[in-house]
């Protein structure tokens, strides 16, 4: 049933923070290789159901091979859950996990082209059939447009050298495989952009072009507007974030939703008692939960994982 070359990271943390009902309605928003989603229809009964989606044709592939009653799946992105709801009869649901990272077989099949490590086409899409691959993108970016992404979404200080050596690099022959991009930006930042990436100076690159192709943070916030309305009273919404820009989405979301003046500043300062606000939709469930040691060492890409958990409130406001 589970893809056993995928570890899901904070697995009894996430499933746990869901506080399953044996015979309700849940959605895991980022199917991946199944993970959660097991766990989940594990912790339901007879009545329960779990209602999945995902863009990756790969996790599509290991979801038609579930033969569970309770288990429903669609191909389609997490900000068309929604969609998906109304499709199988869902109004509400009890509970809903995204988990934000990308599955261990994406990374390690060179032809998905998410790694430095192993050559293969310059893809990232994690639906290759919607938009424009990395090789088609980086064939026509402007360096000012390109050097902004390497910057904003890899946080990476050395830009506007990488940019430039891509733009360059270009003019010579087509960027078309990883290895080939992987080479340009070692050469472009040399000895000085290892820093905390020690293992590839590519690494920050890679991330802001796939988050870039597949438009994670535009993706995030849409979904979170779209699903705090399908959550049942008492449902509860549970992220998984693996690196700062997802997490700090994630965090000001359940914080504009969980305070009665909506997180805005300007209304906190005025002179109006807290009990005569509507009351917010959502409330903070525990502080940000990370991997444990030992999860660590036995899963290194858990090191970067934060769970944010949030519950539904009897608010009509959301």
């Amino acid at each position: 049933m589970l893809d056993g070359s995928h570890v899901p990271v904070l697995l009894k943390e996430a499933v746990a923070a869901l506080a399953v009902k044996r015979d309700g309605a849940y959605a895991d928003g980022t199917f991946g290789r199944g993970g959660h989603s097991a766990c989940i229809l594990a912790a339901l009964g007879p009545d329960g159901a779990l209602v999945a989606v995902d863009r990756d044709a790969e996790a599509e592939a290991v979801a038609r091979t579930w033969r569970d009653p309770r288990f429903r799946f669609h191909r389609a992105w997490f900000s068309e859950l929604p969609d998906v709801l109304d499709r199988e009869g869902f109004a509400f649901v009890d509970g809903v996990l995204l988990d934000l990272g990308i599955a261990s077989p994406q990374i390690d099949d060179p032809a998905r082209g998410f790694s430095m490590r192993a050559d293969g086409p310059l893809d990232m899409r994690m639906d290759p059939s919607r938009g424009p691959s990395a090789a088609e993108w980086l064939s026509h970016v402007e360096e000012r447009e390109l050097k902004g992404v390497i910057a904003d979404y890899g946080e990476e200080r050395f830009a506007q050298q990488i940019a430039r050596a891509i733009v360059a690099g270009r003019t010579h022959e087509p960027i078309l495989r990883t290895g080939q991009l992987a080479a340009i930006v070692a050469k472009a930042v040399g000895s000085r952009g290892r820093g905390d990436w020690s293992q590839d100076p590519a690494t920050r690159t890679f991330q802001a072009i796939r988050i870039f192709i597949n438009q994670e943070l535009q993706e995030l916030p849409l979904a979170l507007d779209r699903i705090l309305p399908r959550l049942r009273h008492g449902g509860r919404l549970a992220v998984i974030s693996f690196h700062s820009l997802e997490d700090r989405l994630v965090k000001q979301f359940f914080r504009r939703h969980s305070q009665p003046y909506g997180g805005d500043a300007r209304v906190a300062r005025l002179p109006i008692a807290t009990r005569s606000l509507p009351r917010p939709p959502l409330e903070l469930i525990g502080r940000a939960i990370r991997a444990d040691a030992a999860e660590i060492a036995a899963n290194p890409r858990a090191r970067s994982a934060v769970l944010r958990v949030a519950e539904r409130t009897d608010a009509v406001r959301a």
